[in-house]
């Protein structure tokens, strides 16, 4: 679920805030909560606006980004209003009852503060998260990386190994996301945005239901099939080193807890250990829907519970036994690492997140998060000096 789809729920929650007025944190509203509940929800009747998941455009960031700003300058109670925003998602057909009540419950503080601590202006912010034809953003920008005062080697064209040469043979996972609450023969198509579980329904025609092994549908895999993939891959084996690019979790974003995500780090990456064998290092790369909410992956300047460190940390944990100590450190300051597989061989796994528009903590600061760039190229830089070469893994 990407960021402009969240967008139509913040901008209803900030028109019930202005339907409110400024007094809303007050003992004395200037109306009742039922009437305005009443009166938005006509309104949002008679526009018969007929949002979705997809279709917020450019004017449309403008004017929900406007509105939060006249609304955070007021006394608002964010939940006063939490009710009556979800109510008028149903309404606007974003998504169910369960998914509107519990999607604004789980982005709305992260959004906030974020946007608390945030200079830009409504076409700054939708230039950043929407593009560059939505505005300009450049309130930081531009911005520099430090290159070294290093003479650059000399091009060598790439040829083909010569016959005999030593080969290695790597496996690439990705994208597993594993749904615990997957269950066969449970619609495949549903009103949610995520299906083939328990609580999609079980309709009787056969075209419609959730397969043993997985459905082509909005739905996710089972765990028995995760692990056989992973048998099959070891049995295909032996694999000199894993790369593996995250995305571990379900795309059940509204419902998803820290405690969930953790579990399901700690399950999927044993289960890696135990069919891959202690003997095969593999290499993971930090993916979007590891954090929830999902995209939302803070700078370290920030601290305390709303930082990333209850992820970093565990991650740092259940991948210890393939990354050195170096490694980790760097994993647990910013999801990335460097690490030798070889000699003349080097991974460097970057954190992406802080590249995403959908990760709305770059509208805090969006100058090189975490100086991630600038470590890249000390990296390089050190590599280039010794002619170690350098693969770069990531989930985009």
């Amino acid at each position: 679920m990407k960021l402009h789809a969240l967008l139509p729920f913040l901008g209803l929650m900030t028109c019930t805030l202005l339907l409110r007025g400024p007094s809303l944190g007050s003992g004395h509203p200037v109306q009742s909560l039922e009437q305005t509940r009443i009166r938005f929800l006509e309104q949002v009747d008679r526009l018969g606006l007929g949002f979705n998941w997809r279709n917020l455009t450019c004017p449309a960031c403008k004017v929900v980004f406007t509105l939060l700003d006249i609304a955070l300058l007021s006394n608002a109670n964010e939940e006063r209003v939490a009710h009556v925003v979800s109510e008028a998602c149903v309404r606007l057909h974003l998504s169910d009852k369960l998914v509107c009540r519990e999607i604004i419950e789980l982005f709305r503080d992260d959004f906030i503060r974020a946007l608390q601590q945030s200079f830009l202006w409504p076409t700054e912010a939708c230039a950043l998260l929407v593009g560059p034809s939505c505005g300009t953003f450049d309130i930081y920008a531009p911005w520099n990386i430090t290159l070294p005062k290093v003479p650059k080697p000399p091009v060598t064209p790439p040829s083909p190994p010569k016959p005999g040469s030593p080969q290695s043979r790597v496996l690439f996972l990705t994208d597993i996301h594993w749904d615990k609450e997957y269950q066969a023969g449970s619609a495949a198509d549903c009103k949610e945005p995520l299906c083939c579980r328990n609580s999609s329904g079980f309709p009787r025609k056969r075209p419609s239901l959730a397969g043993h092994w997985g459905t082509y549908s909005n739905c996710d895999l089972p765990f028995h099939t995760v692990e056989s993939l992973l048998e099959n891959a070891a049995r295909a084996g032996p694999w000199d080193w894993v790369y593996w690019t995250g995305d571990i979790p379900a795309h059940n974003v509204w419902s998803q807890t820290r405690n969930q995500q953790l579990t399901e780090l700690t399950v999927i990456s044993k289960l890696v250990r135990k069919h891959l064998g202690p003997n095969v290092t593999v290499y993971p790369a930090v993916g979007n829907h590891e954090s929830t909410p999902v995209n939302i992956f803070p700078p370290p300047f920030v601290h305390g519970n709303r930082s990333s460190a209850w992820l970093y940390d565990k991650m740092a944990e259940e991948w210890a036994s393939w990354l050195p100590e170096q490694a980790q450190k760097t994993l647990r300051y910013g999801g990335f690492y460097t690490a030798a597989i070889q000699p003349g061989l080097r991974v460097v796994s970057l954190n992406m997140n802080f590249c995403a528009r959908e990760n709305f903590w770059l509208m805090v600061n969006s100058t090189d998060p975490a100086n991630q760039l600038q470590w890249l190229v000390q990296v390089l830089q050190a590599s280039e000096d010794i002619g170690e070469k350098v693969g770069l893994v990531n989930l985009v």
